[in-house]
């Protein structure tokens, strides 16, 4: 071991002894961590507020509150014609305006999904940062805050929400939870822990530091659009 780590170690066991002493904690550190994940397990969650029983009002409600915009679909068959009907319906300055035949870019588990037949151009590869049109899904949404969790993977290029203008986000009915703690709990039972990077995304990117004026777009989408599959 290099002697600087060997000393820093030294100096953090000096110091955490000291303060186990001034605590009046005896065991060695084996049996304090045991307590300690006692005591977290016993007190998971704090003070939160009360949910309805339907999650997926809660959750169309606070999205639209965040700026987001929303479409219930029946199946992810439907993804490319309503992604083109919104790319339709968007009103951009001519220089802002997306070309379909180049449109954007998607996560790989939607490279297989009819784009040409909707008339889109979509590249299942993560962006560049020049693309004006990312398509991603979602780990899941989150019912108390309208928000949508994204979890990095080699699957999941999180760049792809964050970089292009217009960010299309297909979330599944059955993955909305109540609020941060399932959705963390969540994390814990399918992957066992956490990844690299967990993104939380409510509404466009936003910012009101120039004089207290909101402005979209300012770290990130401009637009936000959910597909709510189911």
């Amino acid at each position: 071991m290099p002697t600087s780590l060997a000393n820093n170690r030294t100096a953090r066991d000096a110091v955490l002894a000291r303060v186990r002493s001034a605590l009046g904690k005896k065991g060695d550190r084996a049996q304090a961590r045991a307590a300690a994940d006692a005591y977290v397990a016993g007190h998971a969650q704090g003070p939160r507020p009360a949910m309805p029983e339907d999650l997926l009002e809660r959750f169309l409600s606070r999205a639209t509150d965040m700026e987001s915009t929303v479409e219930r679909i029946t199946g992810v068959d439907a993804v490319p014609l309503c992604v083109a009907r919104y790319l339709d319906a968007l009103i951009l300055p001519p220089q802002l305006a997306m070309q379909k035949s180049h449109a954007g870019v998607c996560w790989p588990e939607f490279a297989t999904l009819d784009w040409a037949g909707a008339g889109l151009a979509i590249e299942a590869q993560p962006t560049t940062g020049d693309d004006r049109l990312g398509i991603t899904g979602a780990f899941c949404g989150i019912a108390e805050t309208g928000t949508l969790m994204i979890l990095s993977g080699d699957d999941a290029p999180t760049a792809t929400t964050l970089l292009p203008d217009t960010h299309v986000a297909v979330l599944r009915a059955e993955r909305i939870v109540a609020g941060m703690e399932e959705a963390f709990a969540l994390i814990t039972r399918e992957r066992g822990c956490l990844p690299r990077a967990v993104n939380m995304i409510s509404g466009p990117s936003r910012t009101g530091d120039i004089e207290q004026t909101i402005v979209l777009g300012a770290h990130g989408p401009f637009r936000v659009h959910i597909l709510l599959v189911g």
